[in-house]
């Protein structure tokens, strides 16, 4: 097998050589375990303002003794002493070794090199160090360590990205996230803030009396939404399987089973395109919650999405944010939310009534922003919800819920309780938006067997007539239906979205470890 070409590299070649010297003193580059007392940044907040001691004191060993470890991030030789920065996930501090009072775990007696010299000669920017000394401020107020023994944990045979160019092109940045991680301190920031926000969802869930489950990922039909799918084969059965596009199907037959609140955060799989807010492998969170309906279910979301930003920023209002036009808003997610029915949202934005439009109009006014085949096939509902997505979501800043859609949007939605919508074919669903985007999808769940049979078998003729998005026919779904599903509300909220939000990302891939990407050539 071919050598890769960073092998080529004169900064590898280099510290390869480094790294076998090293070897031939007997020493370990790489040794099993190391026992930090303290990370940087909890070592800042510990002694903020506190009166720590002077240098001299540190190296005569009469102030705090701590014991860090990190990647070296900068170095700088002074005469008998040196400086270096190390780096662990949660933050920078500096440390001072020193000629004579700094030693080097594993450095032969008698060596050549004295411990400073070694640091200074076979120690490279990027390579992981373990130091233990004592507590000083500089002249400027700098916390700072003075080392006493030094631990060479780890030998990079990698340089750091050019620290004045830096990592500045994104590809490489999403692909190599693991440099991006140790170049730019705010995407540490903004992922441990989406675990964060995972975490605190998971509280707000089980306090309200729901239950994490698991269900499968790989699944022999797939359903739920109306996506194309990512195929597989299971070789033991010789079966087609599919990545779950939705969590649903399974989540309902819990609820079915007797669960009353049930919720699942994962991944599921949709074999489409990639822009600022899709990833065809992204994380979802949906709930069923047995005897609510989606008043309930809407009140329960802005009641989480509030929570959320409390303990983020201590206030419902996240900050300033941009729209899908790059205007800035102040965004307040208190509660109670502007409820607007998808028709009179038309009716306000796109400055016409669908109810007195007959379809060719609708097509008319849409004939610029949709595809004609699509048009020419979309019904009446269909048309309807094109109205609102073209002309209307990009005016929803604040959080707004678009409740009552058309049937046709979605085959999984209980039939609206209003006699007149009821006749129109609308159904008691919600969707949730903000500076113009989705953020959840909810509705009053549909637990006629007779009419979901009858819908599903509408869409599987969508299907076998060409139609890829439209999900197949589920016959053990309609069966576990038939068995008796309470009235049920059911929620779905996309994770990486919502980190976008409060994290103020401006792209997906910025949320996600590992987006998506293209291949290099």
């Amino acid at each position: 097998m071919p050598e890769p070409d960073y092998h080529k590299h004169e900064a590898f070649q280099t510290r390869k050589k480094k790294l076998q010297e090293i070897r031939d003193m007997g020493m370990d580059p790489y040794p099993h375990k190391y026992d930090p007392t303290h990370q940087m940044k909890h070592l800042e907040d510990k002694f903020e303002g506190h009166a720590i001691g002077t240098a001299e004191e540190a190296m005569a060993g009469k102030t705090d003794q701590v014991r860090v470890a990190g990647r070296m991030m900068l170095f700088r030789a002074m005469g008998k002493n040196a400086f270096a920065h190390l780096q662990d996930e949660s933050g920078r501090i500096q440390v001072m070794f020193n000629r004579d009072l700094t030693k080097v775990r594993g450095l032969p007696e008698g060596n050549e090199l004295t411990p400073l010299k070694f640091i200074e000669k076979k120690v490279d920017l990027g390579d992981i160090l373990g130091v233990e000394g004592h507590l000083f401020r500089t002249q400027k107020g700098e916390l700072t360590i003075f080392v006493t023994e030094a631990t060479l944990l780890c030998k990079t045979l990698l340089p750091l990205p050019d620290k004045h160019s830096g990592l500045t092109d994104k590809g490489t940045r999403y692909r190599k996230r693991w440099l991006d991680l140790i170049t730019h301190q705010d995407v540490m920031e903004r992922l441990k803030m989406r675990s964060f926000l995972v975490s605190n969802i998971r509280k707000y869930f089980e306090e309200s009396g729901f239950m994490e489950v698991e269900t499968p990922v790989l699944q022999n039909i797939y359903g739920g939404a109306e996506a194309r799918p990512f195929i597989s084969e299971l070789n033991a059965l010789h079966q087609t399987m599919y990545l779950r596009i939705a969590i649903e199907i399974s989540l309902k037959k819990l609820i079915v089973g007797g669960l009353s609140r049930v919720f699942e955060i994962g991944k599921v799989y949709r074999n489409e395109g990639l822009d600022r807010t899709h990833n065809p492998e992204f994380t979802m969170l949906e709930a069923y919650a047995a005897y609510w309906d989606y008043n309930d279910v809407m009140i329960f979301t802005e009641n989480l999405f509030a929570s959320l930003a409390k303990k983020l920023y201590g206030s419902t209002s996240i900050g300033i944010r941009q729209d899908k036009q790059g205007n800035q808003h102040e965004i307040d997610l208190k509660t109670p939310w502007k409820r607007l029915s998808m028709k009179d949202a038309i009716k306000l934005y796109a400055k016409c009534d669908p109810d007195k439009m007959s379809e060719a109009e609708m097509r008319t006014k849409l004939k610029a922003k949709i595809e004609d085949e699509d048009l020419q096939k979309a019904p009446r509902g269909k048309l309807i919800a094109y109205l609102f997505e073209e002309f209307a979501e990009e005016h929803l800043i604040q959080p707004h819920h678009i409740i009552d859609h058309p049937i046709e949007t979605t085959p999984l939605c209980k039939l609206h309780r209003d006699r007149k919508l009821r006749e129109e074919q609308f159904v008691e669903r919600f969707e949730t938006f903000i500076l113009g985007y989705e953020f959840c999808n909810a509705y009053s769940e549909l637990n006629d067997p007779e009419l979901q049979r009858q819908l599903l078998v509408e869409q599987n003729v969508k299907r076998e007539g060409g139609d890829v998005e439209a999900n197949p026919m589920d016959e053990e779904f309609i069966e576990a239906i038939c068995q008796g599903m309470p009235p049920t509300g059911g929620l779905g909220i996309g994770i990486d979205r919502l980190t976008m939000l409060f994290t103020d990302a401006f792209s997906i891939r910025d949320v996600i470890y590992f987006p998506m990407m293209r291949p290099e050539e």
